[in-house]
């Protein structure tokens, strides 16, 4: 059975080009264009792991982080802050919430999928 990865990302261009890469790797990937819509996607189809940028539309990213760690269902799910945001004070805000790795965006293709298969625990 495949691994299933929830990408939480407002940007279409984005959200193409991470869907492309991991799709690519036979991994499915559903994409959740808000905070609200990645909750929601995330209760239902219980993905292996989830990648959300902190900048959405209503719910930002570190309350969707804390919201999924407070799920007992989802609890154990990893959670990747995949952002722009570079500053250590954010990076830190992200792991106070129940992040379980941060990764600056945009980074090498070769990189971003060694880090997901590696969260997936494939080889």
């Amino acid at each position: 059975m495949a691994k299933k990865v929830l990408l939480i990302e407002d940007s279409p261009i984005d959200a193409a080009i991470v869907k492309e890469l991991v799709e690519k790797e036979g991994i499915e990937v559903e994409v959740a264009m808000t905070g609200e819509e990645g909750l929601e996607k995330a209760r239902r189809i219980k993905p292996d792991l989830i990648l959300s940028d902190l900048v959405l539309p209503g719910i930002d990213g570190f309350e969707v982080c804390a919201q999924l760690k407070k799920e007992v269902s989802l609890s154990g799910t990893m959670v990747v802050i995949l952002s722009v945001k570079d500053n250590p004070g954010e990076i830190t805000k992200a792991f106070s919430v129940g992040a379980d790795d941060y990764i600056i965006k945009a980074p090498m293709p070769e990189f971003l999928i060694k880090k997901i298969k590696l969260y997936l625990g494939m080889k």
